[in-house]
């Protein structure tokens, strides 16, 4: 293995954990991040936001969340436990460093390629940017001629704004009910919810256990045992809210899963929809002027609209020429299995067994990986 510190790029929960683990094994690590500190795209969420996984299961390796941010961590308080978890095991993050592009070396290490015309070196590459790095904008017919607001839930942050306003969010997604659930207790006028696809709804917590057990439990069963198992544990835990325009999916939760898509954790979507304060609706077709053309014929014409339109991985002028993406644009293998040799990737999945808690695993996987390829160079 070529000489150098391991590059890590990115400093979200993803590259801290994984420094902080090469750290462990007595590896030099070099963490860069294009933003001005550590923990960026949780710095831009929405006020509300909380993890939808237990304190317990999301810390990151070797400290543990404090007790005192409580079971379901708020978004202020994971940037706090960032904040304090890169100074504790003392990572060196250079922040304001955007990287441009990821090369291979003559000599078997990586070269990183900045924005601002810097290169530097290592002896390995972790590439941890994040699954949400660049929003999807939407690409209706007829948007650019709507004379309301059209703004991506990337840019949402409270309420405020749109009190007393008419919105249609687009997407169910989690995002897209949450920020659904937010403008009606923070006094929306009227709110709709634009769904293509009808969500798998689960509880986050049932009688003190939460959602994320369950998903650890079943993460390695057979796809269709686990679909059958949530279709009867829905049929109880869930109303049906055909009734109200949101008809149960489908499709298996856990085959929808594998297709990139998890399930949607209740924070008062049924509530908001059975109380008729969140108004289900058909997809979103087309614009025509101030009005929005739904799938099913209808055409409505509110104030605003927010698409929570998803997210690209955006890592296509990073590495898109080392042939290491597939044809999504998402690493064809993560964790410690290599790229190519002393090229990672981490958080670029969206587990059932929660995200934090699989990052801290592939963390401490890749950091035995490559102090493993250390010690046989």
């Amino acid at each position: 293995m070529a000489a150098g510190p391991v590059l890590v790029v990115g400093a979200g929960p993803g590259g801290l954990a994984v420094a902080a683990a090469l750290r462990a094994k007595g590896v030099d690590v070099l963490v860069v991040e294009r933003s001005t500190a550590v923990g960026a795209s949780w710095r831009r969420h929405y006020d509300r936001l909380h993890l939808h996984t237990t304190r317990r299961w999301s810390s990151l390796p070797g400290l543990p969340i404090p007790r005192e941010f409580g079971r379901w961590v708020a978004r202020d308080d994971v940037v706090r436990y960032l904040e304090r978890y890169a100074a504790h095991h003392r990572l060196e993050v250079r922040t304001g460093v955007e990287v441009a592009r990821v090369e291979p070396t003559d000599d078997g290490g990586w070269r990183l390629r900045t924005a601002s015309g810097e290169a530097v070196e290592g002896s390995a590459v972790v590439v941890a940017t994040g699954y949400n790095h660049t929003p999807v904008p939407p690409a209706w017919p007829g948007v650019e001629e709507f004379p309301g607001e059209v703004v991506h839930a990337s840019s949402y942050r409270n309420a405020q704004p749109y009190r007393g306003r008419d919105v249609l969010v687009v997407g169910v997604g989690n995002t897209g009910a949450e920020i659904a659930v937010d403008l009606v207790e923070g006094g929306a006028g009227r709110v709709r919810l634009a769904v293509r696809t009808p969500p798998h709804i689960v509880r986050r917590s049932n009688l003190g256990w939460p959602a994320q057990g369950t998903g650890i439990l079943v993460r390695h069963l057979p796809v269709p045992l686990v679909d059958a198992t949530a279709r009867l544990i829905a049929r109880v835990e869930v109303p049906d809210l055909s009734a109200h325009g949101l008809p149960r999916p489908t499709t298996g939760l856990y085959s929808r899963v594998h297709e990139g898509s998890v399930p949607l954790q209740d924070v008062g979507l049924i509530a908001g929809v059975q109380a008729g304060a969140i108004e289900p609706v058909a997809a979103v077709e087309s614009f025509e002027g101030s009005k929005v053309v739904l799938a099913d014929g209808t055409r409505i014409e509110p104030d605003v609209v927010i698409a929570a339109t998803g997210y690209r991985r955006g890592l296509e002028p990073l590495v898109g020429h080392l042939g290491v993406l597939d044809d999504r644009g998402v690493p064809r293998v993560h964790g410690a299995r290599a790229a190519r040799p002393g090229l990672y990737f981490t958080g670029y999945t969206n587990p059932i067994s929660g995200m934090f808690r699989e990052l801290r695993i592939d963390a401490v996987r890749i950091a035995r990986a490559v102090a493993h390829g250390r010690a046989r160079s």
